[in-house]
């Protein structure tokens, strides 16, 4: 999006200004506050940070055979490729500052998914599951052929269904491991899920924006509320599918209230690892990056995965059984 209509976001003690042009007002303000002049700390705090001071690289993947062009953000050089999917009305910027740390030991691939960031598609409304796995299977195909290095799916939120059922699908010979992040329904997710680090906020808000010229204002990205009718499809059924995919598995929750039967069951079981991570909220990668890379890349050391898959099993290794963690 174009961030130059960005200005930042008024101090509470800031002066009131009626005449201020309704353009410069801050995209995280409401119409109904009065017009204020943001003051020089304000402006530093709250202004935008472009994606280059965390992610190496962006390029826009078209899809052969489609008029469909998907915005990436890649980061490292080395590694087996920790490959996240965004939230519903996030962007792959939800990914930003953990990806600088996770870089450093493993390649980092962050997608705008249909209808989110960047990415332009024919139908920016069908977010339905089949639709989205088929979105992430055909970016990884373009961007690796048929000889793809190891990939580790994360999905936060609706895009840890996603990752789920891409690994259920069993269409990645490579896949070596799954990381979900506290999915939860989308109502609470909309109304209960937000950001509670600034920096954050500073470099993947601005993408789930846009400048709307006839009405003179900001307005949200995605159209999340038209898509109601995928909602069900995304969770329905979902643990059950989690505990059976044939990887080591991660479960990362902002609290433990999220389990349901099947999943304390299978976390009894040790069926996969879990992580309750305090003092959070819904967009855990957000809140506390270096925490959330820090334990990605605990992940990837504890199941020997490396850049072809996991060492010394090959690909295909059976779920992780370790104890879990809290």
């Amino acid at each position: 999006m174009d961030s130059s209509h960005l200005g930042a976001v008024p101090e509470d003690d800031a002066s009131a200004d009626q005449g201020q042009p309704q353009s410069q007002q801050s995209a995280f303000a409401f119409a109904s506050l009065p017009h204020r002049p943001p003051s020089q700390s304000s402006q530093k705090k709250y202004s935008p940070v472009g994606w280059n001071e965390y992610f190496d690289r962006e390029e826009d993947l078209v899809i052969p055979e489609s008029n469909d062009s998907f915005h990436v953000y890649t980061a490292g050089e080395e590694g087996p490729v920790v490959f996240c999917l965004h939230g519903g009305g996030y962007s792959g910027l939800s990914f930003a500052l953990s990806a600088s740390k996770i870089k450093e030991k493993a390649r980092v691939v962050a997608v705008d998914l249909r209808g989110h960031g960047k990415s332009c598609t024919e139908n920016e409304l069908d977010l339905s599951i089949e639709t989205l796995c088929n979105d992430v299977l055909a970016i990884l195909k373009r961007m690796y052929g048929e000889s793809p290095p190891a990939i580790v799916l994360v999905g936060h939120s609706m895009g840890g269904s996603v990752a789920v059922h891409v690994a259920a699908k069993k269409a990645l010979p490579t896949m070596a491991g799954l990381v979900v992040v506290d999915v939860v329904e989308v109502e609470w997710s909309v109304k209960g899920g937000s950001l509670r680090n600034i920096e954050s906020a500073r470099a993947s808000v601005p993408s789930t924006l846009k400048y709307d010229d006839s009405k003179n204002c900001y307005i949200y990205r995605t159209r999340l509320e038209e898509t109601e009718q995928y909602w069900r499809g995304w969770y329905e059924g979902l643990s059950d599918i989690f505990l059976s995919c044939p990887v080591p598995k991660l479960l990362l929750l902002a609290g433990a209230d999220r389990l349901d039967r099947s999943l304390t069951i299978g976390q009894m079981q040790g069926k996969f690892q879990m992580v309750v991570v305090r003092h959070t909220g819904h967009a855990i990668q957000e809140d506390v990056p270096d925490e959330f890379a820090s334990l990605i890349l605990n992940f990837l050391s504890r199941n020997r995965i490396g850049p072809h898959g996991v060492q010394g099993f090959g690909h295909g290794n059976p779920e992780c059984r370790g104890p879990s963690v809290q």
